[in-house]
């Protein structure tokens, strides 16, 4: 991150005060920059009149749009609709208010998800509309898909410079620990954490350990979101952001069990599915854009420091939403 770059500049940051945007509010204001978190209690980002309030307010030179409404499997289930609702309307608006206060550039952040469902392997960027995404998250994924869309759109009829970046599963200190709200590593710690504190014989694990998957530190992520505010341009083209390094979820596993020292027996439920066997990001675009930038927190260190954060915040961490 550049000091000369972000000091003296206003940024709003959606999602400030969440499990990523606490982590890029941080590495803003360490860099010089004065930073804006509107809370949902002041501001319904959902609604185009309160975002226009927002920016005018508090004034900007740069926008991260962090905030963003999702959840586990639970979530998708039971609230599809919300998940689609709250998410289009609060990227479609933010866009517009910005524009219409002309500010000057957008950071939009996106998720794997919008990848189309049956792709297996590594994923590239001109992948992304290659088909649809998984109906497990399509309600979610496709919003942000097309906050692509119309970040391309409004550069071409308004000018508005932005970029969409597109991050793979992220883990860390400060995530939500609620099942309904936990991404996957984190729903992992929770499972392990307590197996261990409660000295329970065994560990059930779903499926094979076989899938291959992807895993990214947040302060690394949040690192490479700063740093891709300052040197990407490209409003047309999205941009990945992950590691590059597929884990089988059976390496997940056992770097975890060794982490949190459990002793019990790990059973592996093979009538379980699988799911799709490899989701890695291709990151051969983000390593140039970013002047060969790779994130430097191996999956042990992240484990081992989020593990530790866990079990100090337990209580605040599975509790919140």
């Amino acid at each position: 991150m550049s000091q000369s770059h972000w000091a003296g500049k206003r940024v709003t940051v959606t999602g400030g005060a969440g499990f990523l945007g606490q982590h890029i509010v941080k590495r803003l204001t360490d860099a010089g920059a004065t930073v804006f978190v509107p809370r949902q209690k002041d501001y319904n980002l959902t609604a185009l009149d309160s975002c226009l309030r927002c920016l005018l307010e508090h004034p900007c030179d740069i926008l991260f749009h962090a905030a963003a409404y999702y959840g586990g499997i639970g979530i998708n289930v039971s609230e599809p609709a919300y998940l689609y609702y709250r998410n289009l309307m609060m990227g479609a608006n933010l866009m517009e208010a910005a524009r219409l206060v002309k500010l000057s550039k957008i950071i939009n952040i996106g998720t794997a998800c919008s990848y189309p469902g049956f792709l297996d392997g590594d994923l590239k960027e001109d992948d992304l509309w290659a088909g649809p995404c998984h109906p497990s998250v399509i309600n979610y994924g496709l919003t942000k898909k097309m906050l692509a869309v119309q970040a391309t759109a409004y550069k071409r009829q308004f000018g508005l410079d932005s970029i969409h970046l597109i991050l793979t599963n992220l883990y860390g200190p400060g995530d939500s620990y609620n099942p309904e709200r936990s991404h996957v590593v984190a729903a992992l710690v929770r499972k392990w954490v307590e197996a261990d504190l409660d000295n329970k014989p065994e560990i059930e694990v779903w499926g094979t350990g076989k899938p291959v998957r992807e895993f990214i530190y947040v302060e690394d992520c949040a690192d490479a979101i700063v740093l891709a505010a300052e040197t990407y341009e490209d409003s047309a083209t999205p941009l990945n952001i992950g590691t590059g390094i597929g884990t089988t979820i059976r390496e997940l596993v056992e770097t975890l069990n060794d982490v949190t020292g459990y002793k019990g027996h790990l059973n592996w439920n093979a009538d379980k599915p699988d799911g799709t066997m490899r989701k890695v990001l291709d990151v051969t675009r983000m390593k140039a854009a970013l002047g060969g930038w790779s994130p430097p927190t191996s999956l042990r260190k992240g484990l081992e420091q989020t593990v530790s954060w866990y079990r100090t915040n337990k209580v605040e961490a599975d509790t919140k939403w």
